[in-house]
């Protein structure tokens, strides 16, 4: 009889995840996931809400403002494993996606300084290749689009136009 009594008060534990620490229901609280993901900071009504920490699996950690348990406000996003690993994101963030003022580094040394909408470049900004190459101006979906202007290494200059990503050509 023991062994199934000791079973079920365990199972929270095992399938859930926790709250290990303080108050995770209205206060400040560590929670541990079931997948071993974990978040300190504030809550309220049993939602992240306020400043905390969200360690990822993989290596993934957010640091930054929540708003009913999604990034919201000002925060840090440093990429784990996967296809974005060792690029970070800090800015302004709404309902977990990059929305607002921010600088995205990549990996690569590569860096986008500029607005995001619902997690792309979206509006103005700044993008520096790796090889010194910078484009200034206007951005949709990720892609250079509207006004702008490219310098390359060797002080060429193209200024105008850009579309889905391309020179199109001058004003």
């Amino acid at each position: 009889m023991k062994k199934p009594l000791l079973i079920l008060l365990c199972l929270p534990m095992i399938g859930f995840g926790q709250c290990i620490k303080g108050d995770c229901n209205n206060g400040l609280g560590t929670y541990v996931y079931s997948n071993v993901e974990k978040y300190i900071g504030e809550w309220e009504n049993g939602l992240k809400n306020g400043k905390g920490t969200y360690t990822f699996s993989g290596g993934k950690k957010y640091v930054g403002e929540w708003k009913d348990d999604k990034r919201s406000g000002q925060g840090t996003n440093v990429y784990g494993i996967g296809p974005n690993q060792g690029d970070k994101y800090v800015g302004e963030w709404k309902d977990d996606k990059r929305n607002g003022q921010g600088t995205y580094t990549f990996a690569n040394g590569e860096k986008y300084v500029g607005e995001f909408k619902y997690d792309k470049r979206n509006g103005q900004g700044t993008y520096t290749f790796d090889g010194g190459e910078k484009y200034v101006g206007e951005w949709k979906d990720n892609k250079m689009n509207g006004k702008g202007m490219i310098s390359y290494r060797k002080a060429i200059r193209e200024s105008g136009i850009f579309e889905n990503g391309k020179f199109i050509g001058k004003e």
